[in-house]
């Protein structure tokens, strides 16, 4: 049986704002190249600095990678809680390397990455796994993600999150081959990242039985409508 988490029905699910924080500033990612990454300040939003951003957007769902702690430049953790207060969840991705970098702070989801960790993944108390993918594999391992799935089934994890590294702001849209058998691996909440383009492309996962999807540059181009970002739901 799937486990849905915080839905309504089976054919509706979270929306998810992405936020990439790099030096100071909310920054639009593209396919993993993050010396690349520049300011965020076009489409939806006129500036980025990350609580402003959010204060123009106004999700209900929030999902911060903080590049920098990722990259072991530093960190935005007072932009993180400041601007966890303003939304009913937020996921965070802070580059943790073992259960210990948690920040364990209200309405903040802690997560630990398959890029990231030098700790087990199975020794993680709680939390989300990110399953960090490129070209179809495990980021740093290799390893076949519905494999890694079934194993994190087995773990303490609250959910996990498919992260398509390589699509990250593409809008290059879903393969449903590819997401049809990690949906089937893995029976707690599943989130998605990478790509996602259309709503065309948030119906097949929500059908496929996905509990979120994270998303940006089709909000900020307007092929997703914020007024769903904004009531945290897509049905």
């Amino acid at each position: 049986m799937i486990l849905l988490a915080n839905s309504d029905c089976a054919d509706s699910m979270e929306l998810i704002l992405a936020m990439d924080l790099k030096a100071g500033e909310v920054v639009h990612g593209a396919s993993g190249n993050r010396d690349s990454y520049r300011p965020l300040t076009w489409g939806l939003s006129s500036t980025a600095d990350p609580v402003g951003y959010l204060a123009q957007l106004s999700p209900r769902h929030l999902y911060v990678a903080d590049l920098d702690r990722i990259m072991g430049n530093g960190d935005h953790m007072n932009q993180v809680i400041a601007c966890s207060s303003r939304v009913e969840t937020c996921y965070l991705d802070r580059g943790c390397r073992g259960p210990w970098d948690y920040l364990r702070q209200p309405r903040i989801t802690d997560i630990a990455a398959t890029e990231t960790s030098d700790a087990d993944l199975s020794t993680y108390p709680d939390g989300y796994l990110s399953v960090d993918v490129r070209s179809g594999r495990v980021m740093p391992s290799g390893e076949d993600p519905r494999l890694l799935l079934r194993k994190a089934g087995d773990w303490h994890f609250e959910g996990a999150i498919i992260l398509n590294v390589g699509a990250v702001g593409t809008e290059s849209g879903i393969i449903f081959r590819f997401l049809a058998g990690l949906r089937a691996a893995y029976d707690r909440p599943l989130l998605y990242g990478g790509g996602v383009a259309s709503p065309a492309d948030l119906d097949t996962l929500a059908a496929l039985g996905f509990d979120g999807a994270i998303i940006a540059t089709a909000i900020h181009r307007g092929t997703i409508p914020l007024e769903n970002l904004r009531r945290g739901r897509w049905s």
